[in-house]
């Protein structure tokens, strides 16, 4: 990890300290004159134009994501947000087919694979917007782009997970290289990073720290592979595996509806996954895209996030329960440039040990 890791890993989340649980608030539509100046001139010139946004996402669930949508839809009246969502290399997929076809179909664009701004940006393809909203994020999770072509709208995170009911609180793993021990052949479950930018980060760092003989030795226990990395959870409500490598967020979700989930943050690390959203180059909805991105960085979509149990960017809202104050938490991260050039990588290495 970098010496930017690492002030990020130990201070960004200082500011989350002290904040304490609390239930979710009903929320409600803000009016006109509730909005801030630079909120309320995109409203009102979106609103004008008869502008709509279209958001391709790879953050969150489904059903978090369109949680966002429709508060979006109820904040701004007459200005609505169509949610497109799928993992973060169908999305870049469908991103580039818009884009040779010379279809404008996607306004913003948010991806779990930082990857790919590199790619957009070099190609000209992003619109150049700093939201004014910027400023009230966690201050290490600002200007990850100098350039201000893309920005931090949501964080996650990637760490063991198992089944409560099928794991002996002695037996949960505590480390990642615990995911290796035979006693887990069969009991396994993962993403893939061919498909998800989660995974895709979580196979770069593992490499970084323990070689890609930690996958050839993975694949002796046998892991079921899913796309999402959000399918590790489905897999272990159902019974089918007991451990895995996933999300916090989707995991803690689950666990409160009931179902015998359980999360450790890994002794070795629990990655960090920053995720950033721009707007699309050439947009029609100039005023609705610079809106929404506004709105993802502002304080009711947070809010709406933490509803659905997920991390969020501000440290003005309290956590979901369940989690943990990352700045208690040891992180790890790959760089920007190791994940650019790393997830192209693992993606061919991983079919050629795994065979998907």
């Amino acid at each position: 990890m970098n010496s930017g890791d690492r002030r990020l890993g130990r201070r960004a989340f200082g500011a989350l300290a002290g904040l304490g649980l609390a239930a979710p608030r009903v929320l409600r539509a803000q009016t006109a004159t509730e909005m801030a100046p630079h909120e309320r001139r995109l409203y009102e010139a979106a609103r004008s134009r008869n502008e709509q946004v279209t958001w391709y996402t790879a953050h969150y669930n489904s059903e978090t994501a369109e949680a966002i949508g429709r508060a979006f839809d109820e904040t701004y009246p007459g200005v609505q947000a169509k949610v497109v969502r799928t993992t973060a290399q169908v999305a870049f997929q469908r991103l580039s087919q818009d884009m040779r076809a010379r279809v404008q179909n996607c306004d913003v664009f948010s991806s779990t694979d930082v990857g790919h701004y590199v790619q957009l940006k070099a190609d000209g393809k992003l619109e150049k917007y700093v939201p004014e909203n910027t400023s009230q994020i966690i201050a290490d999770l600002r200007n990850i782009d100098p350039d201000g072509f893309y920005h931090t709208t949501s964080i996650g995170t990637v760490l063991i997970n198992f089944n409560a009911d099928r794991v002996k609180p002695e037996d949960r793993p505590r480390k990642w290289t615990d995911l290796l021990d035979p006693r887990w052949k069969d009991r396994v479950t993962v993403g893939h990073p061919g498909f998800s930018g989660y995974v895709g980060t979580w196979v770069v760092m593992m490499r970084k720290l323990y070689g890609w003989d930690y996958f050839t030795r993975l694949e002796r226990n046998k892991p079921q592979i899913g796309r999402s990395i959000n399918d590790t959870v489905t897999m272990l409500n159902s019974g089918e595996r007991w451990v895995g490598a996933g999300p916090g967020a989707t995991t803690l979700r689950s666990a409160s509806r009931g179902n015998p989930l359980g999360v450790n943050y890994p002794e070795d690390g629990t990655l960090l996954m920053i995720s950033p959203s721009a707007i699309v180059k050439g947009t029609r909805n100039p005023n609705a895209a610079r809106l929404f991105m506004e709105f993802l960085l502002g304080k009711r979509a947070s809010e709406v996030q933490v509803q659905n149990y997920s991390e969020i960017v501000r440290s003005d809202v309290p956590l979901f329960p369940g989690a943990k104050n990352l700045s208690e938490v040891k992180l790890i991260r790959p760089t920007t440039e190791e994940i650019d050039q790393g997830i192209p990588e693992v993606k061919e290495l991983w079919r050629e040990t795994f065979g998907v």
